[in-house]
């Protein structure tokens, strides 16, 4: 799953520093379906500080999309900056959005943890 990149936006980058709106314009047009995902939770952690989605991508498409977004550092990055929060990201599915304070929590540790992994694997999530 690749990125949309419009040429102006492309040859500003072939030029030097990309402004951060636009890569994330970019990634928004891009990546519907993880930027739906990614501002859900971002938008709910502000009330307790945690937010997570659980819901399988409707299709590999959407699956392929939520991997990109979260696997590419810069993309990922970018995204936190954005929404102001800490992504966190247990399997093709599971995410889960902290504000900066609640990473040194119990929940945030548990949810990053090796064992909040194993917990979270299933026969049906192999594949995915």
């Amino acid at each position: 799953m690749s990125l949309n990149v419009p040429t102006a936006l492309l040859e500003r980058a072939e030029a030097g520093p990309v402004d951060d709106a636009e890569f994330v314009a970019c990634v928004r047009e891009s990546l519907p379906y993880a930027w739906s995902v990614i501002s859900e939770v971002a938008s709910a952690a502000g009330g307790d500080g945690h937010a997570e989605h659980a819901v399988p991508p409707p299709s590999e498409a959407e699956r392929g999309q939520l991997l990109r977004a979260l696997a590419s550092d810069a993309i990922r990055k970018s995204l936190e900056r954005h929404f102001g929060v800490v992504l966190a990201f247990q399997n093709c599915h599971r995410v889960a959005a902290f504000t900066p304070d609640q990473t040194t929590t119990e929940r945030y540790r548990a949810f990053t943890s090796v064992r909040g992994q194993l917990l979270n694997q299933s026969p049906e999530l192999r594949d995915c």
